[in-house]
């Protein structure tokens, strides 16, 4: 009976919605979105009116060390200096993504295990994830546009060999695919866990959350890292250029030539 009772009470995908304009929106969806847009919002005023070029205060030195450590010597690392546009990117995807998964952490559920939460992880419902990547994708095809132009943004997809093509489409593809589920999965699964153990095992519910709670945060931290992670490396790879690295090969082989060559003499 217990198990028909979780069966009963677990609803992918089912949430209070209304319509505009021939639209369907989740309610709960867009009420946790707005509201980390707004977390967000007043994360960046609080930061604008505390900060200083003295000693910078904890809220201060939490943003540094994100911009700076975390996400600056990320793209640098993988970038180089022409990377540091891409730092606002990095640091607002991370931000966002971080903010809207631990929105899940709030309890916000007047009968857990049996009602919704009133505000859940924006991200735990597959609309915002695959927002998310589909805006990182596009953007990463206008880099790659931008920095190899149209006939080198078409070859590429020929590299290394012209059979390859299907496979690289294919691969461009599934691309915001696997963002997406990769996301969604791992904040879905940890909203489902408690569902379930919630509707098994009823009077044991409080002590649970607070054990797989503060698990849930670090799995939202990391998702969110990986998230931005892998917006830096695609555009790493939407950015370089082959022929510029081989350049830079030959110039390295013509400068130690004359060095041998004296040396030789």
């Amino acid at each position: 009976m217990t198990m028909l009772y979780a069966a009963k009470t677990i609803h992918v995908g089912d949430h209070p919605h209304f319509s505009l304009f021939g639209l369907t929106f989740d309610t709960d969806i867009a009420m946790s979105t707005l509201l980390a847009f707004l977390i967000i919002l007043f994360m960046g005023w609080r930061l604008r009116k505390s900060i200083t070029d003295g000693v910078p205060g904890k809220f201060q030195l939490i943003w540094e060390i994100l911009v700076v450590d975390i996400v600056g010597d990320l793209v640098k690392g993988s970038l180089g200096d022409k990377g540091k546009r891409f730092i606002p990117l990095g640091v607002t995807v991370f931000v966002f993504v971080l903010v809207s998964n631990w929105i899940g952490f709030l309890p916000t559920a007047m009968h857990p295990g049996v009602s919704g939460e009133i505000f859940p992880a924006p991200t735990s419902d597959v609309n915002l994830p695959l927002a998310l990547a589909l805006f990182v994708i596009v953007w990463v095809h206008i880099e790659s546009l931008r920095a190899r132009r149209v006939g080198g943004y078409i070859k590429h997809f020929g590299k290394p060999a012209a059979w390859l093509t299907p496979i690289n489409l294919i691969e461009e593809v599934t691309k915001p695919i696997t963002l997406t589920l990769r996301l969604f999965g791992n904040l879905f699964s940890g909203g489902l866990i408690i569902v379930v153990v919630a509707a098994l095992a009823s009077k044991a519910i409080g002590p649970f959350e607070i054990i797989w709670k503060p698990f849930d945060l670090a799995i939202g931290f990391i998702q969110a890292y990986i998230f931005m992670l892998l917006t830096i490396i695609y555009l790493d790879m939407a950015t370089s250029h082959e022929e510029e690295h081989e350049e830079k090969h030959e110039k390295k082989k013509d400068k130690k030539r004359p060095a041998v060559l004296e040396t030789s003499q």
